[in-house]
């Protein structure tokens, strides 16, 4: 493929693929499934990104929602969101603070 950026959904898989980053393959990994009308909490989404870290470089790994966005309304889709930003917000705070300790 011809691609400089490719996204593999994660979130379904429970983690699986990423035995397939061990294997030396980079890809972005969900953080939650976005066709489930459930409300990942916060301590979910902080396993998943550190579970994800365990085998990623910080400055490669981007947090996204699994896709299909738009299968999903607006008052369902906002709590999960708000959630992932959330813990993105703290997870790269603790990174900054272990980068200056």
């Amino acid at each position: 493929m011809d691609v400089d950026v490719i996204t593999i959904e994660n979130s379904r898989s429970d983690e699986n693929l990423l035995l397939v980053i061990c294997e030396g393959v980079k890809y972005r990994a969900g953080i939650y499934d976005i066709h489930s009308p459930r409300i990942p909490p916060t301590e979910e989404i902080v396993d998943r990104i550190n579970k994800m870290l365990v085998v990623l470089e910080s400055n490669i790994l981007w947090v996204n929602p699994d896709c299909g966005l738009m299968t999903r309304k607006y008052t369902k889709v906002k709590p999960a969101l708000t959630n992932m930003v959330v813990v993105i917000k703290l997870i790269c705070n603790q990174l900054a603070s272990t980068k200056f300790d």
